[in-house]
């Protein structure tokens, strides 16, 4: 377990849910990743990259809600600018898998 953060420390990371409007394949990316842009309703559309190429495809991909870091400092990936960081953990095989809504929700919307 990492140290321990109180309350005020979560409230700093900003949780969004977004629906998943375009995906790109990254051939430029060091390991197989996608481009993906996110729509965050209110927040607008934010781009992210993302090494997830091995349990899903463009089409599972495509119109499906996800949960992501909005409030991370953009951050460079060679020639791509990813401005959020989608969220998943990996499964036994080492591969990730994304964490999502049961149900929909509306774009935008903060977890907490």
């Amino acid at each position: 377990m990492k140290e321990e953060i109180t309350f005020e420390d979560f409230l700093k990371v900003d949780i969004r849910i977004g629906t998943v409007i375009e995906v790109n394949d990254f051939p430029k990316a060091k390991k197989p990743a996608y481009q993906l842009k996110i729509d965050f309703g209110a927040l607008g559309i934010k781009k992210t990259s993302a090494q997830i190429t091995d349990l899903y495809t463009k089409e599972d991909l495509l119109h499906k809600q996800v949960s992501a870091i909005v409030n991370f400092k953009p951050k460079q990936i060679g020639n791509f600018m990813s401005e959020v960081l989608v969220l998943g953990i990996y499964n036994t095989q080492g591969k990730v898998v994304l964490l999502k809504t049961t149900k929909e929700v509306k774009n935008g919307e903060q977890i907490r």
